[in-house]
């Protein structure tokens, strides 16, 4: 049921992505940095970067160069430690 949830959110925030770079290009309502943050929090960090780095979106903002990979080295961690108790 986990592995499933994380499939979940983690294409939830790769669409997020290609959604968010083709309302940029179109000049249109934009999905918030912090919207995208969050999908990256609750578990779709592998999916923000992927989105990130296929849809070159994001890439030039070091919050989010640097944040988004953060967030993934934090959430490993977590879960190493997490299963090690």
């Amino acid at each position: 049921m986990k592995y499933l949830y994380l499939l979940i959110i983690n294409i939830a925030a790769f669409a997020a992505m290609g959604i968010d770079k083709s309302r940029a290009r179109n000049h249109r309502w934009r999905i918030s940095e912090a919207a995208l943050f969050s999908l990256a929090l609750l578990g779709g960090s592998v999916g923000s970067i992927a989105g990130m780095r296929f849809f070159h979106h994001k890439t030039r903002k070091p919050v989010f160069r640097i944040g988004m990979p953060l967030i993934l080295v934090v959430q490993i961690l977590a879960a190493v430690y997490l299963t090690r108790l």
